[in-house]
C-alpha cells in the first residue's frame, strides 16, 4: 500500500482540495482554478482512474481504509488518514462511503470530434442542478448514447455531486460545451444529425412515433423553463412523453432516462 500520512488537523494545507466540499460557489472557483475536480467512494475513484484522470492525492477517514487499500497500493498520490470527526469538519458533510480523491481535469474533447463519432446524443440546456446532470449521464451510459453536450450555463458534470450521482458514467459517455450557443443546434444538423427538442406540449409528437433515424440529437431544457424559444425553433421536430392522471410533465432525469430508451440505436 501507498504509506498513509496520518493528518489530524482539518486546517493541514496537504488536504486544501477537500475543504468545504458542500460550498457551491467556493467550490466552483476553487476547482476552476487548480484544474481539479473530487471522486467520491471507491467506486468512483476506480472508475475515474481508469478513464485515464490523474489522482491528485486520496483521502479516507481512518475508519474507512481497507475500502481504499488496493487502489492506494496502485497510486503513487499522496494518501492522506484523517478520523472520521476531522474528515466532517474538513468536507462539511459526514462522508459515508469514506473515501474521496483530488483529480486533476482533462482538456475538453473538441466538439466536432465528439460528433463525428456519435450517433445519440443528449443535448442539455441550462440545467443547472448538478444532481440532474449526473442522472442524466447515468441514463445516456445505460442506454448506449454516445455524448452530451452541454450549453455555456450548464452545471458541471465534474462537481462532486453530479459525479456522485451519475455513478462515475461522466467518466465513459463523452462530453463537451458548446461554447457558441446560438449555433449549436445548426452544428448539429452540419454533422447529420436529426434535431428532436422535448416538451411538453400536447401538440408535439409523441416520442414513440419518432421516425428512424442514423443519428439524433435530444434537447432537453431547464425544468422551470424549458427550451429556450430559439432552440425549439430550430429543432427538426417537437416531440413529447404523452402522460396522463393529470401530470403534464416529468422530472429533468426522468424525462431523459425515457427518451434516452425510447430513442436508443437499434
Amino acid at each position: 500500500m501507498n504509506t498513509p500520512v496520518p493528518i489530524t488537523d482539518a486546517a493541514d494545507p496537504r488536504v486544501a482540495d477537500y475543504v468545504r466540499l458542500t460550498d457551491v460557489h467556493l467550490r466552483r472557483s476553487l476547482e476552476a482554478e487548480h484544474g481539479l475536480f473530487i471522486a467520491e467512494g471507491e467506486k468512483v475513484i476506480r472508475r475515474a482512474i481508469a478513464a485515464g484522470y490523474p489522482v491528485r492525492s486520496l483521502l479516507v477517514a481512518d475508519d474507512k481504509l481497507a475500502t481504499i487499500a488496493d487502489v492506494a497500493a496502485k497510486c503513487p498520490a499522496p494518501l492522506y488518514v484523517l478520523p472520521a470527526a476531522a474528515v466532517e469538519e474538513l468536507t462539511g458533510y459526514r462522508v459515508h462511503r469514506g473515501a474521496l480523491a483530488s483529480m486533476r481535469r482533462l482538456p475538453l474533447p473538441v466538439l466536432a470530434d465528439v460528433l463525428e463519432a456519435a450517433r445519440r446524443v443528449v443535448v442539455l440546456e441550462d440545467i443547472v442542478d448538478h444532481a440532474n446532470v449526473g442522472a442524466v449521464f447515468r441514463c445516456a451510459a445505460a442506454m448506449g448514447f454516445d455524448a452530451v453536450l452541454l450549453s455555456p450555463r450548464c452545471a458541471d458534470p465534474l462537481y462532486r455531486r453530479a459525479v456522485k450521482v451519475s455513478m462515475g458514467a461522466v467518466f465513459s459517455v463523452p462530453f463537451s460545451r458548446a461554447a457558441d450557443w446560438r449555433g449549436a443546434v445548426e452544428s448539429l444538423k452540419q454533422h447529420g444529425f436529426r434535431v428532436l427538442a422535448m416538451t411538453p406540449d400536447p401538440r408535439a409528437t409523441p416520442i414513440g412515433e419518432v421516425a428512424a433515424s442514423a443519428k439524433l440529437a435530444v434537447l432537453i431544457g431547464s425544468e422551470g423553463d424549458g427550451l429556450s424559444a430559439r432552440w425549439m425553433a430550430e429543432a427538426d421536430q417537437r416531440v413529447r412523453i404523452p402522460m396522463s392522471g393529470g401530470v403534464d410533465s416529468l422530472n429533468v432525469a426522468a424525462a431523459a432516462a425515457i427518451a434516452c430508451y425510447v430513442l436508443a440505436a437499434p
